[in-house]
This record gives C-alpha cells, sequence and structure tokens, in this order.
C-alpha cells in the first residue's frame, strides 16, 4: 500500500478495475426472487430453506456472552456444510459486478484477494469487523464492501457476513436479488426476533447478508444502541471464522460511520478517483481512531 500525506492509513490504488457506476441498482430477477419462493421448500435434509445451518446457532438468548461461549460449538466443522439453496452463476456475477474465483477478469479479483491478504496480516490472522464508507454518495462502498466480503468467503475454512448500514439508501439487497421480509433495524428493535429471520443466502458460497430492515426512522439510534453493540460482539465471538463487513452511508453526509467504527475493528474509506479533493479525504479520514483506521481504497 502506498502513502498519501495527510492521512492517518495506508491508501490502496484499485486503478481502473472499479467502476464508480457499481452502486448503481441491478434489476430484479424477472422470474421473482428465487429465495421467496424457495422459503417454504425443505432441503434435502428436510429442513426448511428458511433455517440456515449457521444462523440456528445465534438466537437472541444466545446474546449473553459468557465464558466459553464459543467453545460451544464447532464452527469451522460447519463451513463447509453451509446450505446453498441456490447459486449465482458466472452470468449473474458479472452483471452485478461481483469477483468470484474464475472470473476472467483476474486483475480485479487479485486486487481485492490483496486487500484482503493485507487485513489478514494486520488482524494478525483474527475474524474482525470492519465498516467501510465513502466520501461522497456514489464513491462505490457498496460495490468495494460486498467484493472484499466475497473475497473472504472464497476461503473454504472462512466464511463472511455483510450487513447493510446505509439505512437512507440501502441498496445490497437489490445487487444479490434478495427480497427481504426484515433486517437488521428489526433485529434491533424488537427483542423477540429470532436472528435467522435476518440472515439471507446470497447465492455466493460462504457470504450471508443482513439487509437493512424495515424501520430507519433514526438511524443514529440504532447504532448507538447497547443491543447493537451486544450483537456485533456476539456475532464475532460466536462465529470465530467469519468476517464481518458493514456497509455504511458516506461518512460526509451522515454520523453512522462514525458511530459504527466506534464500535467495530477496523474502518476503511473509499475515495472516487478525481471526484474529491485531498482536503475532504483528510477530513474524512481524521473521522476515524488512528489506530482504527486501515486505509483508502481509490475508486474510480
Amino acid at each position: 500500500m502506498s502513502e498519501r500525506k495527510g492521512t492517518s492509513g495506508p491508501l490502496r490504488d484499485l486503478n481502473e478495475e472499479l467502476s464508480e457506476s457499481s452502486n448503481e441498482e441491478r434489476p430484479a430477477n424477472k422470474e421473482g426472487n428465487y429465495w421467496l419462493r424457495k422459503k417454504g421448500e425443505l432441503n434435502k435434509d428436510g429442513v426448511p430453506y428458511g433455517e440456515w445451518d449457521d444462523s440456528r446457532m445465534l438466537v437472541p438468548s444466545s446474546l449473553e456472552l459468557g465464558p466459553g461461549a464459543v467453545d460451544r460449538y464447532v464452527i469451522s466443522k460447519q463451513i463447509v456444510r453451509m446450505q446453498e439453496p441456490r447459486r449465482l452463476t458466472p452470468g449473474d456475477m458479472d452483471e452485478r459486478r461481483i469477483i468470484y474465483p474464475e472470473s476472467s477478469n483476474m486483475a480485479l479479483v487479485n486486487r481485492f484477494r490483496d486487500l484482503r491478504t493485507r487485513l489478514l496480516e494486520n488482524s494478525g490472522g483474527n475474524n474482525f469487523t470492519m465498516v467501510v464508507t465513502g466520501t461522497k454518495t456514489g464513491a462505490g462502498a457498496s460495490f468495494v464492501a460486498l467484493n472484499l466480503a466475497a473475497a473472504f468467503a472464497f476461503d473454504q475454512a472462512k466464511t463472511a457476513v455483510i450487513i447493510d448500514c446505509n439505512l437512507r439508501e440501502p441498496t445490497l439487497h437489490s445487487t444479490l436479488d434478495v427480497l427481504p421480509e426484515a433486517g437488521l433495524t428489526d433485529f434491533l428493535d424488537e427483542p423477540d426476533l429470532d436472528i435467522s429471520r435476518i440472515i439471507y443466502p446470497t447465492g455466493i458460497p460462504r457470504l450471508r447478508l443482513i439487509p437493512a430492515g424495515n424501520r430507519r426512522e433514526h438511524p443514529g439510534e440504532f447504532f448507538t444502541s447497547f443491543r447493537m453493540k451486544q450483537f456485533l460482539m456476539a456475532v464475532r465471538r460466536r462465529y470465530p471464522d467469519r468476517f464481518i463487513i458493514l456497509d455504511t452511508a458516506p461518512v460526509t453526509e451522515s454520523p453512522d460511520a462514525r458511530i459504527l467504527a466506534e464500535i467495530c475493528d477496523y474502518s476503511m474509506l473509499v475515495v472516487p478517483h478525481g471526484g474529491v479533493t485531498s482536503g475532504v479525504v483528510e477530513n474524512a479520514a481524521a473521522s476515524f481512531n488512528p489506530k482504527k483506521f486501515v486505509g483508502a481504497v481509490i475508486n474510480g
């Protein structure tokens, strides 16, 4: 990673491969949402598709964190058996500009692999929670967040969850062709809501989505709640092989990214190439704790 004067972390330039149009919503599947059609059916093991092997391990009562919590679950052995009710085809992935190991655009794949490797080196190989935010609307933060999560899911010994925390303009459910009935804010607002109701398969092996949710009137109130902090702690501690990426509204337009960065391990800034001044980048980077700020990705 190259260093830029005036920033508090390394800047990663992904060059021309990351398009500023990557945050545009994709058209829904003409045949209707696959997950909703499959929801009432049983998989080959006789389990409803709405009950995912990984999500059943964390329910509201499991938010009580105690000694040996992780030891009660054999996480790694379950990863390879995670149910995937549908798979996005290579054409689907290319259309949505999502990386995958067999992609013809290996330059882009390798850039995200390199970014993943640097983050793993920074964390000492441990899993982590990370906020990804942009310097402005359209910077491509959702694009970077989703592809970084996909890169972690390449490894058959790891899983990833991407959480749509952009409550003002959530897009990840559209990109992944998911029509959610409930999401993060519903879980935070309803103590009795089972977390399996908000974890959705993405069509990408070992990658799950938690959509924004239906209740979005006062975003800051959700993110400053004790339940949000408890939720992130529980997901990370109970899934030691899972990497959690939070996609947020631009840090220059909302306090959400700064709020969430305080309760996450790391924060990353996405900068549109030529789209903002160096002063804007420096001010945005200064919004984060320098000990948690891993740097900026140039997207353009």
